[in-house]
Formats: C-alpha cells, sequence, structure tokens
C-alpha cells in the first residue's frame, strides 16, 4: 500500500484508460434511469502536474500534455480531453490532472451514483476532501475487492466498475481473476473496466486465458505500447480488459488506439491491440 500514482498522473496510461471510462460513462448518461459507478482503487483524485512527483518522471509530459499539443484528434477523445481541461486548466495552462472518481464524477449526472474505495489513508483522506459535500459519491476507506464483494450487484441494476489495482502485490492477476469472477456470477450486465500493465506478456496471456476460460460475457481487449517489448519488465505497454463493452467502444477504439500509438510512442515503440476476448453475440448493447 505504498503506491503513489503522482508519480505516473497523466501518462499514456491514464490516456487510455480514462478515454474508455468517459466512453462508457457517456454511453450510460444516454438513458434517463440512474446508474452506478464503483471505482475499486481510486487514490487521491487529484494530481499537481507541477508538483516533485510528477516533475521527477515526467510522464505527464509524453501523456496528457502531447495529447493537449496533437493536431487532428479523434472525436472520441472529446469527452475525456474537455473534463481534463475543465478540471485541470489554470490560467490556460493544465496544471492539475483528475484520477478516475473525479473524471468519472464530472461526466455522471446527479443521482447517478458514485462509490470510490481507497485503503491508503493519506490518499483516501485526500480524496474525501475533494468531494465533500457531493451527496451522490461515498468514499469507503476499504480495500477495492472486499468492495467489490459487498456493493455489487447494486440496486440501480445499470452501471460500471472501474478496477485499477496498483499491482503492488505479486498475485494482482490472481486477486483479478477471482474478483471479476465472482463479479460476473452476481452482475451479469454490469460493464467493467480492468486496468493492468504491460510488463510480462506470459503472465498477461495467462490472464486472458483465465478469463476467457471461466467468463461467459462479451469480454475486449484493448492495448497501446509506445515503447518497445523488449527489454520486458518495464511499463512499455498498457491494457484494458472490459466486460461487456458498450457500442461506442467498438466503433470509437479501432480508430482511437493507432492514433495514440502513433502520437504517444517513443523511438522504435508504438504498437496497439483490439480484440474479442469472448466475442460478442448478435443482440442489443450492453447498458
Amino acid at each position: 500500500m505504498n503506491y503513489d500514482h503522482a508519480y505516473h498522473a497523466g501518462n499514456f496510461a491514464d490516456v487510455l484508460k480514462h478515454t474508455v471510462l468517459a466512453l462508457c460513462l457517456n454511453h450510460l448518461t444516454r438513458k434517463p434511469k440512474p446508474f452506478f459507478v464503483l471505482d475499486t482503487h481510486a487514490g487521491q483524485g487529484r494530481f499537481d502536474l507541477a508538483g516533485p512527483e510528477a516533475e521527477k518522471t515526467g510522464e505527464a509530459r509524453g501523456g496528457i500534455f502531447r495529447l493537449l499539443e496533437a493536431p487532428d484528434l479523434p472525436e472520441a477523445l472529446a469527452p475525456y480531453l474537455a473534463q481534463v481541461r475543465r478540471l485541470g486548466m489554470v490560467e490556460g495552462t493544465l496544471r492539475r490532472y483528475p484520477g478516475s472518481p473525479l473524471l468519472a464524477r464530472a461526466l455522471m449526472r446527479p443521482g447517478d451514483r458514485l462509490v470510490a474505495a481507497e485503503l491508503h489513508p493519506v490518499h483516501g483522506e485526500s480524496l474525501a476532501r475533494l468531494m465533500r459535500g457531493d451527496r451522490d459519491t461515498r468514499i469507503e476507506a476499504r480495500d477495492g475487492y472486499e468492495a467489490l464483494k459487498a456493493l455489487v450487484p447494486p440496486p440501480e441494476r445499470r452501471g460500471l466498475v472501474l478496477i485499477d489495482p496498483p499491482f503492488e502485490r505479486t498475485d494482482e492477476f490472481t486477486a483479478l481473476e477471482r474478483a471479476v469472477t465472482a463479479l460476473v456470477g452476481r452482475w451479469r450486465a454490469g460493464t467493467c473496466v480492468i486496468w493492468y500493465p504491460i510488463k510480462d506478456e506470459p503472465a498477461v496471456r495467462r490472464f486472458h486465458q483465465t478469463l476467457k476460460d471461466r467468463l461467459d460475457v462479451p469480454t475486449l481487449i484493448a492495448e497501446l505500447w509506445v515503447r518497445p517489448r523488449f527489454p520486458p519488465l518495464k511499463l512499455n505497454g498498457t491494457g484494458l480488459v472490459i466486460l461487456n463493452p458498450p457500442y461506442p467502444l467498438h466503433t470509437a477504439l479501432p480508430e482511437v488506439l493507432p492514433w495514440l500509438a502513433g502520437v504517444l510512442a517513443e523511438p522504435g515503440g508504438g504498437d496497439w491491440r483490439l480484440d474479442w476476448l469472448i466475442e460478442e453475440r448478435m443482440g442489443p448493447c450492453p447498458g
């Protein structure tokens, strides 16, 4: 529980994750019925891009700052970038980057309910201060996997779970496999977005195969590399497993992923993957 996302805020992994989160939430708002969002590893909610942590790594310069300077952005990036600008611009400069709970709340409506779980006491207190006064948001100082077990399925029956663990524990993929299998058993219709780093590709592929063997809901894989795949054990790429992906992702990601790979890639890098892990059957879109 020592992870601090302030060193990585606004990097290429955040760009992909938050683009997908924004598209999913925009889709949920198209119907008037309220929905539920659970952020299982919420963090502190907002990050100072001029702070010592962000300055030390410079990761935002290869992520969100490069994106803001790029011409001819795909339209699908608009929901994400609009909120990044609204929440983080100070005198024409991006100074703060919104974490997933702040971004989610900005894209949700009054009456839509957000629960954000954060076990780290300092980060949880920062998030609680940031979200204070929002009657539709609850911050829980608890383990994200415990929150998932306790709060799903929600009474709203519509919604999304974001599972974005820090991967500090060596058995994180195993924990994800157990949690996601149980989630689908209790809430088949919910959309779930699972983030993972791509450092050890064989471990990632074993994770995919286990989910494919255990699950029976439409499941999409979206991956982005900005550095050469070798040497491994560095954060060369990032990925998302998306259960019950809403239709806007089907149309947006084939354009967004290659564009991001081109704009965010370092020399010798730049690659992407978009595949069905479990192919969607014909029928109504999720959500």
